[in-house]
């Protein structure tokens, strides 16, 4: 699976974004799929996750009730809507996919996308 993710730029505090990452490959239909963030001097952290069924979404508690993770199997898509979005939200998101494993622990995915800047000024 090879993903590529876009959407990213720069927006002011109390806006919103849609990231959408594009992946190849029918296998993506049956993955899991994430995004993740990393700020500058951070660690990459989990943001949001969402079932290859779309039954079951996860949300860092950081982004809950902002963002919105979904999927679009037949599009072999996945998108991170982002609102309320605040300077701490500021970061390179990357999203990525897995097979199996822990939905919200970056060493289960297997896949990365190359990741997309998204800059919040305050």
């Amino acid at each position: 699976v090879q993903l590529q993710a876009f959407g990213g730029g720069l927006v002011q505090a109390g806006g919103y974004l849609r990231l959408s990452c594009a992946a190849s490959g029918r296998a993506f239909r049956s993955y899991t799929v994430a995004w993740f963030r990393q700020a500058p001097g951070k660690e990459r952290e989990f943001v949001a996750a969402i079932s290859w069924s779309v039954s079951v979404s996860y949300y860092a508690g950081s982004v809950k009730g902002r963002f919105t993770i979904s999927r679009d199997n037949a599009k072999n898509t996945m998108y991170l809507q982002m609102n309320n979005l605040k300077p701490e939200d500021t970061a390179v998101y990357y999203c990525a996919a897995q097979a199996v494993g822990s939905p919200t622990d970056r060493r289960s995915y297997g896949y990365w996308g190359q990741g997309t800047l998204v800059t919040v000024s305050s």
